[in-house]
């Protein structure tokens, strides 16, 4: 992997982690609240929920990269 490409990696990785840590550090009372209706969730609707995110996020990255202009 070309360093270049490594440190967009490692970048994006950042930046997720920023993204994910914002509502712990910002509403820490509404995400326990949150965790205990995941739990109650059945794991089927819990798949079905993370499939659609990923695709959401790949639909997002491929329309980024193309209206971006990169191949």
């Amino acid at each position: 992997m070309p360093e270049r490409s490594l440190e967009f990696l490692l970048c994006v990785i950042g930046m997720v982690l920023v993204v994910e840590g914002v509502p712990y550090f910002g509403f820490p009372e509404k995400m326990k609240k949150m965790m205990l209706t995941i739990q109650e969730q059945d794991d089927q609707t819990l798949r079905i929920m993370g499939a659609m995110l990923i695709l959401l996020g790949l639909l997002i990255v491929v329309l980024a990269r193309k209206g971006l202009g990169s191949t």
